[in-house]
């Protein structure tokens, strides 16, 4: 028997977190995703295994802080682009403020430390979220290219070629064909 499995990330990572956290005793406070507060400096060896743990998950701990910044970028741009209120706002303005830096120094620190730049990042994250609508939802191809605030079908289909090699509506036929063989058996 097959089964498909939609899940989230950011749920899943988040819950994993907790529970170590809770197994290992460690007072904490959540201040955002990916963002926690230890309360009480645990025991080394208590943390040393903690950390171990999540590594498990493929969980790390980030402790440099141009990478803890540059993950801050990534996870603003993963709301941006899962977020349809912020539809409408321009990238480079919304990450400035939420995250108090200058754009110019955003963009330069993630493609010293990433080798990609925010624009070619946003991209990769927005097909990738492409994908999963077109896998998990009704929604047409249209309503995708405007829940990702693409100007056209057309230019959605553009990225989402040069990305995956291939165009949403082939995309679309092969999951269509990958669930009619799987629901045949």
């Amino acid at each position: 028997m097959k089964i498909f499995i939609k899940f989230d990330f950011n749920t899943i990572c988040r819950k994993v977190l907790e529970e170590k956290l809770i197994k290992y005793n460690i007072k904490y406070r959540v201040l955002a995703f990916g963002e926690v507060d230890i309360l009480e400096k645990p025991d080394n060896s208590v943390f040393k295994s903690f950390t171990e743990e999540l590594k498990e998950y493929g969980i790390d701990i980030i402790e440099n802080q141009k990478s803890v910044l540059v993950q801050k970028i990534k996870d603003t741009i993963l709301e941006m682009v899962h977020n349809n209120d912020l539809v409408n706002v321009k990238s480079s303005v919304y990450l400035a403020e939420k995250l108090s830096y200058s754009y110019g120094y955003l963009s330069n620190l993630f493609s010293e430390v990433t080798y990609t730049s925010i624009e070619n990042y946003i991209i990769l994250q927005k097909i990738e979220y492409a994908k999963q609508l077109i896998v998990s939802s009704d929604l047409s191809l249209t309503e995708i290219a405007f829940q990702l605030n693409y100007s056209s079908m057309a230019h959605l289909s553009t990225q989402f070629k040069n990305v995956t090699g291939i165009t949403p509506s082939a995309f679309q036929r092969i999951i269509s064909k990958r669930s009619e063989l799987a629901n045949k058996k």
